[in-house]
């Protein structure tokens, strides 16, 4: 009878293959995965292989994982898969993005209840007409933590764009602002419909970094795009703790329905 013996490490990431905590917070920037490590108790790199940088630690007692995955849906699932085969459960993005809406300033924060699937991956994945939906609970738990720690936040849908620059076509910003959509960014929705198929829960809050559409751009005419203003720092760390603390909360709500 043969045997197949378990790597120690998956290929991707470089992460271990089994025994990572339910609960983790995956970042696009290796360099904000490091951030959140700081703010975790006991917290250890537990993998380093190309744009994806992971650490293990615990958040007010609760063991967490923060990864990151890189810009881009594609490789950002293939980090997703690699947690989720290691033991991950819960996932919270914490992103940047445009802001799209009168009302979404820098620094604010964006929590997603949805997204439009334009991210490049998940179109040969399922369906055009299957949803990139957050899972409420963390939509809930994500917004009671921002409101714990008074941070400026809006709650809607965000549009997830393969492409970060435009080309020769036009850019379809006017129809998604007609609708509502608060701000652009690049992996949310692959996120929402990879866990949806492999059964996790899963969201996400983005920190408004410059404005996106250019009826919002000032007088002057000069963009604001820049995420290494002072503004856009203090947002991440508003959202780093909000993010850790809606992990919190969905764990203990895990604990009181003694899943």
């Amino acid at each position: 009878m043969t045997t197949t013996t378990r790597p120690a490490v998956l290929p991707i990431t470089r992460i271990p293959s089994s025994g990572l905590p339910a609960h983790a917070l995956v970042v696009g920037d290796p360099a904000r995965a490091a951030l959140v490590a700081e703010r975790l108790d006991d917290a250890r790199r537990i993998g380093a292989n190309r744009e994806y940088v992971s650490y293990a630690g615990t958040w007010r007692g609760l063991p967490v994982v923060v990864s990151s995955h890189g810009v881009g849906g594609p490789g950002a699932v293939c980090l997703f898969g690699e947690l989720a085969e290691a033991g991950v459960r819960t996932f919270v993005r914490l992103g940047t993005a445009g802001a799209m809406a009168r009302g979404v300033h820098d620094g604010d924060l964006v929590i997603a209840t949805g997204a439009v699937r334009d991210d490049g991956v998940t179109q040969q994945l399922v369906p055009a007409e299957f949803p990139a939906s957050a899972t409420p609970e963390v939509v809930l738990a994500l917004q009671g933590a921002a409101r714990a720690h008074g941070a400026p936040h809006h709650r809607g849908t965000v549009w997830t764009r393969a492409a970060f620059m435009p080309g020769v076509l036009e850019l379809p910003m006017k129809p998604y602002q007609a609708a509502g959509v608060l701000a652009i960014e690049m992996e949310l929705s692959a996120l929402l419909v990879w866990a949806a198929l492999g059964g996790h829960r899963a969201g996400g809050v983005l920190v408004v970094d410059g404005i996106a559409a250019d009826d919002l751009v000032d007088e002057s005419g000069a963009s604001t795009y820049d995420p290494h203003r002072t503004v856009v720092a203090e947002g991440v760390e508003r959202g780093v703790v909000v993010a850790l603390d809606a992990l919190y909360r969905l764990a203990e709500d895990e604990a009181a329905d003694g899943a």
